[in-house]
């Protein structure tokens, strides 16, 4: 399967991902379409929580690929994101051949053996590559330091590294990237200028609420359309250190309905708030405002 073919239009692409629970408006279906169509890395920044990471699980899911995640963090380097040795099993190897034949193998031959793909350990990046077409989904990439960030522009401007033991490994079809980011930090411009970009926002109350009724639709819709709505009222307070995300308000209405409310009121809406509001400084500013926040 080529990704650049897979959907005739913005629209059908759209369509493809609200069948799998994912609802994009036109502005993302139409970069995401378009990234698919050229061939380009897809940058995603946002608040956490916007959905930038569930895109890429759509994405595969949506045309049947493997999902591959590289997940960035302080420190990481080339050869976690690239490849590794199995060193136990290549110790192994030397030990049996050593029983076997009394260590006459040349020492060539020995090197040889020891780097063979069979002791190659694939970690994201080149397994993408081996196994393309595929979704990698380098997730929040800003945690990351700027040596990682060139390392990877390199990759995604070729789509090919080289193994010094092995040689050079293309891919025959390039992934499907996306690229996410909190923006701890500012990206380069380099990278940028590599990817199609995209700034996720929090969903609007109306699509929120079809959100809810697609991922939960076990939920009665009243008390669906009051948690969008309390949720809604939660991120309008510009001083909440960690505003609720999509997810926080799917388990906000899936808790509320699993302990049978109907109804959500100031007494539930507190007792519950842990589901929604994960710092102790924003749960008292959110408590103190319950009433006004669930007024309709």
């Amino acid at each position: 399967m080529d990704p650049r073919t897979t959907f005739a239009s913005a629209d059908d692409l759209a369509s493809a991902l609200g069948g799998v629970g994912y609802l994009a408006d036109d502005a993302l279906s139409t970069v995401t379409w378009l990234s698919l169509r050229l061939g380009r890395p897809l940058l995603m920044e946002g608040e956490p929580g916007t959905g930038k990471t569930a895109l890429a699980e759509a994405l595969a899911e949506t045309m049947d690929l493997p999902l591959i995640r590289l997940q960035c963090y302080e420190g990481i380097d080339a050869s976690q994101a690239l490849y590794d040795w199995d060193f136990p099993r290549q110790i192994l190897h030397v030990r049996a051949l050593e029983a076997v034949e009394g260590g006459a193998k040349d020492v060539r031959e020995l090197e040889a053996d020891l780097f063979d793909e069979r002791f190659l350990l694939a970690r994201p990046v080149l397994q993408a590559l081996r196994d393309a077409p595929a979704v990698l989904l380098v997730d929040e990439v800003d945690r990351a330091d700027d040596e990682f960030e060139a390392f990877l522009l390199e990759v995604l401007s070729t789509w090919q590294v080289t193994i010094p033991e092995l040689g050079p490994v293309r891919a025959a079809t390039p992934p499907v990237v996306v690229l996410t980011s909190n923006r701890t930090r500012e990206l380069h411009d380099a990278l940028k200028r590599r990817c199609l970009y995209h700034w996720l926002e929090h969903p609007g109350i109306e699509r929120e609420l079809a959100i809810v009724r697609s991922r939960a639709p076990e939920v009665p819709e009243a008390l669906a359309a009051q948690v969008v709505r309390a949720v809604h009222a939660i991120r309008g307070d510009r001083e909440m250190l960690k505003p609720p995300g999509v997810a926080e308000t799917l388990d906000w209405a899936r808790a509320l309905y699993e302990l049978g409310t109907r109804t959500l009121d100031t007494e539930t809406a507190a007792a519950t708030l842990g589901v929604a509001v994960k710092y102790r400084e924003d749960a008292e500013r959110v408590k103190r405002a319950l009433d006004v926040m669930l007024t309709p």
